[in-house]
């Protein structure tokens, strides 16, 4: 059979041998054999929640795609949302298939970013995440991200909470915290916050809530601001990186001795077997402590803290007239 004239579940896949990008060291059909190899464990992340995604058209940069083409084949199901910072209406997809997944792998989609709520209640949170962003690249920073997912951890069992724990294929480390279907955005932001600030001062010489890069001082950024429409990697998404990691679960008791290159497009399956590791280590859902939510509503939201510092520190350095 030839590349063109390749199909499953009735998609058509095209130009398989090529590269993905420079630096892949993979080729499109080696995306396209992953994600359907880790279609059963991928989609239940992605099902019924607005999808954005990174492509990669060859020889060309990387690019985020919210809006689905006008080709897009009818059956992909969409929902369209108001985007307040295009100020206007986009079409996003929603991956709830195989045949879905296969389309978009078609596209050269590579990266899966999913909202952390539903199309069908875009008002309710579903998890909690703290994204653990090191300052650097290199083992050394993936251990201090370690480091601080730790923190996180005993922040959130200080006050009655669990959760699991994945690379993020880049850098980092994610925390994903499960709640009830109850919890409007902007609780669950204001709770994200005080976790943040919790693991932030359980070990103020490794995590720092400093939004702003320059008040960092080599410390990881313990960042809490994936709240509302936001999205996050989804766990087992490739990325758009050399050798093309993947977002990939790890028990609490196995992060320490891992990295992020330990799992790829080309070995990612091998460490999976017939196991779903991220449904089986996430806890069940969580209400969130009233006192939390109160807690992080005191802190101020550090994009908008954040802008205010910028324009402070701005007009410091404008030279008087």
């Amino acid at each position: 059979m030839s590349d063109d004239d390749a199909t499953r579940d009735g998609v058509s896949l095209t130009n398989l041998d090529q590269p993905l990008f420079d630096g892949a060291d993979a080729t499109k059909r080696d995306l396209v054999d992953y994600l359907d190899g880790v279609r059963d464990r991928i989609i239940p992340g992605l099902e019924h929640r607005p999808l954005s995604v990174i492509r990669v058209h060859r020889g060309q940069e990387a690019f985020m795609q919210k809006n689905v083409p006008k080709y897009t084949p009818p059956w992909v199901p969409t929902v369209r949302w108001w985007a307040e910072a295009s100020k206007r209406e986009v079409s996003y997809a929603l991956c709830n298939d195989r045949r879905t997944l296969l389309w978009f792998a078609n596209q050269r989609a590579v990266e899966y970013h999913p909202t952390l709520v539903t199309a069908e209640h875009p008002d309710r949170m579903t998890h909690l995440v703290l994204d653990l962003d090191p300052p650097e690249s290199g083992a050394g920073a993936f251990s201090m991200a370690v480091r601080a997912a730790h923190l996180v951890r005993r922040a959130l069992a200080d006050v009655g909470l669990k959760g699991a724990v994945k690379t993020s294929g880049a850098k980092g480390v994610h925390v994903f915290v499960p709640i009830d279907g109850q919890v409007p955005p902007e609780d669950a932001a204001a709770a994200t916050r005080a976790i943040a600030a919790r693991a932030e001062r359980l070990e103020p010489e490794i995590a720092t809530t400093a939004f702003m890069k320059d008040d960092r001082a080599g410390k990881v950024f313990v960042d809490s601001t994936r709240a509302g429409g936001a999205t996050v990697i989804a766990a087992y998404s490739p990325r758009v990186r050399p050798g093309v990691p993947v977002s990939f679960p790890v028990a609490w008791d196995d992060i320490d001795d891992v990295a992020p290159a330990d799992f790829t497009v080309h070995t990612a399956l091998g460490h999976l077997g017939d196991c779903d590791p991220w449904a089986a280590q996430m806890p069940e859902q969580q209400q969130l402590p009233a006192s939390l939510i109160e807690e992080g509503g005191a802190i101020p939201v550090a994009r908008v803290q954040a802008m205010h510092e910028g324009k402070r520190r701005a007009r410091t350095r404008r030279p008087s007239s």
